[in-house]
């Protein structure tokens, strides 16, 4: 192959792991918001 299309290869797939990786913080991040909200929920009707 040339050198060209090697480098256009890379960074191809460079940007989509890229994109796949913020993804998957953000999928984390909105999972830790969800359990604290729930974690909250849970606080507030134990201490009525």
């Amino acid at each position: 192959m040339s050198k060209k299309k090697l480098n256009a290869k890379r960074e191809a797939y460079q940007k989509k792991q890229e994109q796949q990786g913020k993804s998957v913080v953000n999928w984390i991040f909105g999972i830790l918001v969800g359990l604290a909200v729930l974690y909250l929920v849970y606080l507030t009707i134990s201490m009525a």
